[in-house]
């Protein structure tokens, strides 16, 4: 069965970028400290990065984070979704309108205009096409930003929680939560590492 997953990496403090993002200055104030455990040698870390990556039938991303990515400081052959690890999937973006044009455009990508919901279905869509294709169980990958993960988790739409804690401190930045109702999450795995404690949750 296709799962919807909500898989961000977070600080301490519950933010998901550094104070000040934006196009020039990407998560934020010392945000890349988030990630280190995505490039990370640590074969813990790699197998998370791979497991997370190869289990992707679709992924959803908002609409300021596909500007990051597809913008002249953002993804390329070696930063990217998965880069190494996994094949492509079809990516769908959550907009108010589309771009006039996509540097990536040797990537899938849809842009879903009538919003968050409808976007999730879609990649469902488009996630069990692939898993049909390929034999494989694939799901749904929500990678962020902080505000669309935080939408789709208060309507409940996050069928899985997969943090990745890292150990620092920002002080400011994107909150992954603003409110919303109260959630009911079981705890299925926790892996731990000298740059990230990678926490699996089931949302009842």
């Amino acid at each position: 069965m296709t799962r919807i997953i909500a898989d961000i990496s977070v600080s301490l403090d519950g933010f998901v970028t550094g104070p000040d993002p934006g196009p020039d200055n990407g998560l934020g104030t010392g945000g890349e400290a988030l990630h280190i455990w995505a490039f990370s040698d640590d074969p813990d870390d790699r197998r998370v990065l791979r497991e997370g990556t190869g289990r992707s039938g679709a992924v959803v991303l908002g609409r300021r984070l596909f500007d990051l990515v597809d913008g002249p400081n953002g993804w390329d052959d070696r930063v990217g979704y998965g880069a190494g690890e996994v094949g492509k999937p079809a990516f769908v973006v959550v907009t108010s309108s589309p771009p006039e044009s996509v540097r990536l455009s040797d990537l899938d990508w849809t842009f879903v205009t009538t919003g968050l919901s409808d976007a999730v279905t879609f990649a469902r869509e488009r996630a069990e096409a692939a898993s049909s294709d390929s034999g494989n169980d694939l799901d749904v990958v929500l990678m962020g930003g902080g505000a669309t993960i935080g939408s789709a988790f208060g309507a409940g739409l996050v069928d899985v929680l997969s943090l990745h804690l890292a150990p620092v401190v920002l002080g400011a930045g994107t909150p992954l939560f603003t409110g919303g109702p109260p959630r009911t999450l079981v705890r299925r795995s926790v892996t731990s590492t000298s740059t990230a404690t990678h926490l699996t949750y089931d949302v009842l």
